[in-house]
């Protein structure tokens, strides 16, 4: 008679319980799987072109460029007090992190069937590792940015406000991260069933510039009927808070911080969980 022994696994895959069944401790266990995907992001986006990393200085500079004539020069809408270059930087600085994490996150599924396909790891390593390597491209855009402020201050004798608004950049580009991650995961399961999303995501991100205080401060919309929807877009705070920030000039307030960071609980919270119901027969639509 043979005796039983009990096998021991490391690992035991199994689904989720509950719809409310994050298992970010999991996730978390995943993070050297998450930094490999930030390389990964990050070198192979710009390993056959030939200006590389530099295209996050070109593309800044010259939008910034086309900003200035058509809605500085031709338009005539005031910066509030910010040299006109600075305020353009600084709003697509901000705005260009949205947009790319949007976009990318936005295609999780879609983009990554054929790994989700052969390998099991949690799927929100992805979406994270986006979030995560466009904070590079952050930094980079954000660096030209800083020297400009430093031309103006030091050629043009712009007096430059450095006190303890300059904190709160992290926290902006902390909800700035979070809203792009939900959204982004919210879009991207809809995604795997609904493919006109796909055709859509780039266009509404456009059109959501505009409704958003990126080449207009949102003190120019006071008075204007449409202003309070302006007002009441999450992203408007996170903007003019960025501004704030640097500049200490523009519409901001704290209340619409903390709006904009409900929000972003909100996103994170309905898009974990439209990502866990889609990824158990994600694989059967994709």
């Amino acid at each position: 008679m043979q005796n039983k022994t009990t096998e021991k696994w490391d690992l035991v895959i199994k689904p989720n319980t509950s719809l409310f069944d994050l298992n970010l401790k999991e996730v978390w266990r995943y993070r050297d799987l998450i930094f490999l995907f930030v390389k990964r992001d990050f070198t192979a986006q710009y390993k056959q072109t030939v200006l590389g990393p530099l295209w996050h200085v070109i593309q800044p500079l010259l939008t910034t460029m086309m900003f200035l004539l058509i809605f500085s020069k031709i338009a005539n809408i005031p910066t509030d007090g910010v040299p006109p270059v600075l305020f353009y930087m600084s709003g697509i600085t901000i705005w260009n992190y949205f947009s790319t994490c949007f976009t990318a996150t936005a295609n999780t599924f879609v983009a990554n069937a054929a790994i989700f396909g052969k390998v099991y790891f949690p799927r929100l390593v992805l979406p994270i590792s986006l979030v995560i390597s466009n904070i590079i491209k952050l930094g980079i855009q954000f660096v030209i940015l800083m020297i400009c402020i430093l031309y103006y201050a030091l050629g043009k004798n712009m007096p430059v406000h450095f006190g303890i608004t300059w904190l709160l950049l992290p926290v902006i580009i902390f909800i700035m991260a979070g809203i792009s991650l939900g959204l982004g995961i919210i879009i991207s399961s809809l995604t795997t069933k609904y493919r006109d999303f796909s055709f859509l995501i780039t266009f509404g991100v456009q059109l959501l510039m505009y409704a958003t205080p990126v080449v207009y401060p949102l003190s120019f919309l006071s008075g204007k009927k449409y202003a309070v929807f302006i007002q009441w877009n999450p992203l408007t705070a996170i903007v003019e808070g960025f501004r704030y920030s640097m500049f200490h000039t523009g519409a901001f307030t704290y209340g619409s911080l903390i709006y904009s960071f409900i929000f972003m609980i909100a996103a994170l919270m309905i898009g974990i969980v439209l990502f866990n119901k889609v990824e158990k027969t994600f694989m059967d639509t994709v």
